[in-house]
């Protein structure tokens, strides 16, 4: 084999994997490394940590350094004084003086209630932004999950339209056929170029829509010309458990991140009334320092040098005795937001328990309809074959077939999009109760094509 035969069998085997079709897991982990909502709220949950060790810092001493240096200078003075005979004589001085100083500062909190609180407060933070990033994760895998499977509805509604457009092709040339040679009308013909002309303009907007759902996830993954791998044939839907509505409706209330959130803003919300009445305690905090200071100068007649130390240490109390009626009115600001914080979680229960009954029978339905659809589509298989042998006997015209293949695509289209919808919907059900986690992607795809 030639040199240069093997580098570009290399070449051509990674462009052939590069376009492998893609499962829903690994779409979904990279949409994880580019959606930038996502990645919004993985950045701000981060920040909450960040925030609590600030606060967690308000238990621990403070230590601080100050080091300074002055220069002065006095102008000279000029004065006649008496002299011890009696005489009098001119006296000036001129002073310059350098004065250093360094010094180390310290303070400990005794006791400070308010403190305490705004740890509390701080470590409710972080669990209140994990709440928010396990819902931008389960929005994340159910906009992966509608936008995955609206490429595989948008690919075989083609599919269907182009195998529609070469089937009534097929009829329009037999009509044509049987016009020649006597046997059928011309309104045969143009039935049949009617429905043709009407299959072409269908698969153009086929052709459209799904280019456009590719964009669209596409854009979401960060990739271009993603082939998502198709349902494997047999069609198995997802088991979905428990078949009761009343356990979706328990795990919700005890679980959904929205309300977890909620019910912890309700604690914040408490925790700052305890603040605002803090407010008018006592604070008591443990000060200390240590310096030295170097004094080095001259005068006109003589030399200035010395140095001194200090340290000192002290307990400090503060107590508020009037603020103008700020705290008063902080604390009755506290008391309403805490009574919107309780209204905020009742609201919040209410959404995702109705979300979680839309979602829920909402599956139901789409369970029936693909029974429904399913047994539709068998029936119109068996009445389009039943149309053509009539055709072909002549008990029925060209029509008739054209219709009864209608029918057939449509029902097949209906069905494909109701098997993706009952996918996409018992994501939506577990999200709606708050049980949706990156596991779920994973195990669909044990539904797609290997």
């Amino acid at each position: 084999m030639p040199r240069l035969a093997l580098p570009l069998l290399a070449i051509l085997g990674a462009l052939s994997a590069g376009t492998q079709a893609q499962s829903l897991n690994e779409l979904y982990q990279a949409a994880r490394d580019y959606d930038a909502g996502y990645l919004a709220a993985r950045a701000q949950a981060e920040t909450a940590q960040h925030r609590l060790t600030q606060a967690q810092a308000l238990r621990k001493p403070t230590v601080g350094m100050a080091v300074g240096s002055t220069y002065s200078q006095v102008d000279p003075i000029s004065a006649t004084v008496p002299t011890v005979a009696g005489k009098r004589a001119d006296y000036n001085t001129n002073t310059n003086t350098t004065t250093t100083t360094a010094g180390l500062s310290a303070s400990y909190s005794l006791y400070n209630r308010a403190n305490g609180v705004t740890i509390s407060q701080a470590e409710r933070g972080v669990v209140v932004a994990r709440a928010d990033l396990d819902v931008a994760e389960q929005d994340l895998i159910v906009r992966v999950t509608q936008a995955y499977f609206d490429v595989l509805a948008a690919r075989e509604a083609l599919a269907t339209a182009q195998a529609s457009k070469k089937f009534i092709a097929e009829q329009l040339a037999a009509a044509k056929r049987s016009f020649e040679v006597g046997t059928a009308t011309i309104t045969d013909t143009r039935e049949a170029q009617a429905r043709f002309d009407r299959a072409s303009a269908q698969e153009l907007a086929a052709e459209n829509d799904l280019r456009v759902k590719r964009v669209t996830l596409d854009q979401l993954v960060g990739r271009l010309d993603v082939d998502p791998k198709p349902l494997a044939l047999p069609v198995a839907l997802p088991v979905v458990e428990p078949v009761t509505l009343d356990p979706w409706l328990t795990q919700a209330d005890e679980w959904h991140p929205q309300v977890r959130r909620a019910r912890l803003g309700l604690e914040v919300a408490q925790l700052e009334i305890d603040k605002a009445k803090a407010a008018t305690g006592p604070t008591v905090n443990l000060t200390g320092s240590l310096g030295a200071q170097d004094l080095r100068g001259s005068s006109t007649n003589t030399g200035v040098r010395g140095s001194l130390g200090n340290a000192s240490v002290g307990v400090q109390l503060t107590m508020p005795l009037y603020t103008g009626g700020a705290t008063d009115a902080r604390l009755r600001e506290t008391l309403a937001l805490a009574e919107k914080s309780r209204n905020d979680v009742e609201f919040a229960r209410r959404s995702v328990a109705e979300a979680t009954r839309r979602s829920f029978f909402g599956l139901q339905s789409l369970r029936a309809q693909v029974k429904a659809l399913e047994a539709a589509e068998s029936s119109s298989k068996l009445a389009l074959e039943a149309t053509q042998l009539g055709y072909k006997v002549g008990v029925r015209v060209n029509l008739d077939v054209l219709n009864a293949q209608a029918q057939l695509n449509a029902v097949q289209n209906d069905l494909a999009k109701a098997r993706y919808d009952v996918i996409v919907t018992s994501l939506r059900l577990r999200q709606a109760s708050g049980q949706l986690r990156p596991d779920d992607v994973a195990n669909l795809d044990a539904l797609l094509a290997k």
